[in-house]
């Protein structure tokens, strides 16, 4: 049985864009099938393009799918159904696991939650041609009814290999190699969805099996992937230490919190163990805004933090979501002037997104807040609800002004003076996509449509 998994393409630019980067599900759930005999392979498309066989031969075609990239899914499964009627087409994914109604007028299953046991359960039903009924996580149609099998039990990460990443399209052409070590957060940020999703135990992997992989692909940098890396601090701590005892020589970065770093030592034990840039969701420099998140975190906490990666000699990628009903037009130059203020390296503005599947997706849509529910827009790059103490386009125009202001050539030409070259790179590589960015068609008739209807 030959089974092809895609991811689609992202809608538009972003800062990420540039790196061969893809999620780890569709590489995972490839490898469990592939243990089990079945001929699998895995297109992302912003690596590589769609191999016209991986569709013509295909006896399964699985696609996943975030919120953003949920149209591009949705238009690849009606392209392939007018073309191959007869292929089963299966989507799993953060979007279609909240919007199950909504996937199923595209694809024949769709997947709830985690997929890794359900995939295999379908793949060995349709092969066999049995019954499809009871099998934990899938959804279908039968008639007009939609029906839904049981959860699926949250997996043990320990009885799941490390996915072959050879098994994607093009994998050469990645320039990091990702990793993910846990799932779900012991948080409960309001817009975020990780918990409905993966839960809010911390699952982790054995500590000692993933130095294992980590010294396996030592020859190319990292980015953990976990939500949330050190939310278990002692867990971080062995993890240090048995890739330092394994000689492991390879830079990598993570995504935290914080408040998680400022345990005595731990920052000086990631640098030793080849961490160079933290990935951190400081969300506001607005202690108001961080409460209303549910976030519990404060920006004294923010600013000791900050001072303490810089000086272990590590970068930190900060994020911020702005649009809170706390912010108003002045808070994306307030948030910028703080970045500059305390030396971080990058940022990202991104634009509060009511996702589904989220507690601020339910309440903006129960206030009728919601501009659109066309999903691209929901990027985090496009303001797609109304603000409580400023208009939509407000909202869109200060923040694409304060990013340029910060990834200015002349912060550039600073960093240059200074020979800061690693930081010099990134801010040039930040400048560049924004002005992509504000140069595309799509997002110039998007800021016209906010100027034109929700500038008040």
């Amino acid at each position: 049985m030959k089974i092809t998994l895609i991811e689609p393409r992202p809608p538009g630019l972003h800062v990420f864009s540039r790196t061969k980067l893809p999620r780890l599900g569709l590489p995972l759930i490839a490898t469990i099938l592939r243990n089990r005999g079945y001929d699998v392979r895995v297109v992302v498309e912003s690596i590589k393009p769609m191999p016209v066989d991986s569709l013509a031969n295909a006896d399964l075609i699985g696609i996943s799918a975030t919120t953003s990239t949920a149209p591009r899914a949705y238009w690849l499964a009606d392209s392939i159904k007018k073309l191959r009627s007869d292929v089963p087409i299966v989507m799993g994914g953060p979007h279609v696991s909240f919007c199950v109604e909504e996937a199923l007028s595209h694809a024949d299953f769709c997947v709830i939650g985690e997929g890794e046991e359900s995939i295999v359960a379908l793949a060995e039903c349709l092969e066999k041609g049995t019954p499809v009924r009871g099998i934990p996580g899938l959804a279908y149609r039968y008639g007009d009814r939609i029906c839904i099998g049981p959860r699926a039990p949250l997996v043990n990460l320990n009885d799941l290999p490390f996915p072959d990443l050879s098994t994607i399209c093009g994998h050469e052409r990645m320039n990091l190699v990702p990793i993910e070590t846990s799932r779900g957060c012991p948080h409960g940020c309001t817009f975020c969805s990780v918990i409905r999703m993966f839960g809010r135990d911390y699952r982790c992997r054995d500590v000692e099996a993933v130095a294992d992989e980590v010294a396996r692909v030592s020859d190319r940098n990292l980015f953990f992937y976990d939500d949330n890396f050190v939310a278990l601090p002692s867990r971080t701590r062995r993890l240090m230490k048995a890739l330092i005892e394994r000689r492991v020589r390879t830079y990598w970065s993570a995504q935290v919190r914080a408040d998680s770093v400022l345990e005595p030592g731990l920052l000086e034990l990631m640098y030793e163990a080849g961490c160079r840039i933290l990935h951190i969701g400081f969300e506001s420099v607005n202690d108001a805004t961080l409460a209303a998140y549910e976030k519990h975190l404060s920006v004294k906490e923010t600013v000791a933090a900050i001072r303490a990666i810089h000086d272990c000699g590590i970068r930190i990628h900060g994020m911020f979501a702005i649009g809170a009903d706390t912010d108003d037009a002045e808070t994306p130059r307030r948030t910028v002037d703080f970045a500059l203020r305390h030396g971080i390296d990058t940022i990202q503005l991104l634009m509060l997104t009511p996702i589904p599947g989220t507690p601020y997706y339910d309440t903006l849509r129960e206030q009728g807040r919601l501009i659109s529910t066309e999903w691209q827009y929901f990027d985090g790059h496009h303001v797609v609800f109304k603000p409580a103490q400023m208009s939509a386009y407000a909202l869109q125009y200060q923040v694409m002004k304060e990013m340029a202001r910060f990834y200015s050539l002349r912060h550039c030409a600073d960093l240059a003076m200074r020979f800061d070259l690693p930081n010099l790179y990134f801010r040039l590589y930040g400048w560049r996509t924004i002005r992509d960015w504000l140069s595309d068609k799509a997002n110039r008739s998007y800021l016209a449509f906010l100027r034109d209807s929700y500038s008040v």
